[in-house]
């Protein structure tokens, strides 16, 4: 296999049952526009029990049905924030950690080096987090995991991924590699992945292939990198 061939991205998800929460970042074919995306699943019934919102360029989780929730403090958080000409995308409360220490002169990786894996034991679920920065009519993006060094959680091993944007290609980063239990975590790099112009095509092959009993949302973004105006698609299975 060429080790520059770029799959689809759907290709990746297709027919594995629970790759758990995803973030993809790349550019558009064409090169005229950033793409983020981001879709989390569950297994358990308090997992599954939210939605996606949407206010002020922010995306946050949410119950549901309020009078459900078991325990908030992994499931609800602000998933998509904007700082000054950055994007930051996570699957936990780190965006706003993230946030924080942009706005006090921190870098993406020097804010998470205070954050570390979920304390969700068995699983010890990895905290994946991705940042695009704009500027001069194009962009660059980072992409990180924190995630144990063992089955016991004695300590935390951080990567962090940085890309310069080249049009058709992104990156895919995900919790877990598939469902098992506990579930196994996520190993190497941030998976290569085609992205295509058309955002509308590219949401409903992310969203056909997430598995159906798992999938809960899905929030896509693309940005025109001449005009700054973005575009957004929000699916949520609960609605």
């Amino acid at each position: 296999m060429n080790i520059y061939e770029i799959p689809a991205a759907e290709s990746r998800i297709r027919g594995n049952s629970y790759v758990g929460r995803g973030i993809i970042i790349g550019k558009s074919a064409d090169g005229k526009k950033a793409v983020s995306a981001y879709f989390i699943m569950g297994r358990s019934a308090n997992s599954r029990n939210r939605v996606f919102t949407q206010r002020d360029g922010a995306v946050f989780t949410e119950p549901f049905d309020a009078s459900k929730v078991e325990d908030p403090s992994l499931i609800i958080y602000a998933a998509v924030r904007e700082y000054e000409n950055k994007l930051i995308v996570t699957n936990g409360d780190q965006t706003d950690t993230i946030y924080e220490g942009l706005k006090a002169g921190n870098t993406f990786a020097g804010a998470l080096t205070t954050r570390e894996f979920e304390p969700d034991a068995p699983n010890l679920t990895p905290r994946i987090s991705g940042m695009l920065t704009f500027g001069d009519g194009d962009f660059t993006y980072e992409m990180s995991i924190l995630k144990s060094a063992d089955a016991e959680g004695t300590a935390c091993n951080r990567y962090t991924f940085s890309y310069p944007a080249l049009a058709g290609l992104g990156h895919f980063i995900h919790t877990y590699v598939c469902d098992g239990n506990p579930i196994p975590t996520f190993q190497g790099e941030p998976e290569r992945v085609a992205v295509p112009n058309d955002i509308d095509a590219f949401t409903a092959a992310l969203w056909d292939a997430l598995d159906e009993d798992n999938k809960i949302s899905l929030f896509v973004r693309y940005t025109d990198l001449a005009t700054g105006e973005t575009d957004d698609r929000l699916i949520n299975k609960n609605k």
